[in-house]
């Protein structure tokens, strides 16, 4: 891993180490993350892959079962329905 050397106002370096410490983290950590979503993803391959785990963990409702477009559209049909 590679060490980078940054120049910031004293002041500046200040309020953010008291910010990092109030969200339990660190200036170097706020950096690195910064740095990383700066960058992008490293390839194609691992967007796709964090793609891939963003369906299978959101793939169904609470209760377990896979959406049925009823269900997504519930609220639209409702409204659509005449009224007796």
């Amino acid at each position: 891993m590679a060490n980078l050397t940054i120049t910031v106002d004293d002041e500046l370096l200040k309020r953010a180490r008291v910010r990092a410490a109030e969200q339990d983290t660190s200036v170097n950590a706020v950096l690195r993350d910064e740095l990383k979503r700066f960058a992008g993803p490293e390839s194609s391959v691992s967007a796709g892959a964090a793609l891939a785990r963003f369906a299978e963990e959101h793939s169904g409702n609470s209760e377990g079962r896979a959406w049925k477009r009823e269900d997504l559209y519930k609220d639209r049909i409702d409204r659509a329905s005449p009224r007796r």
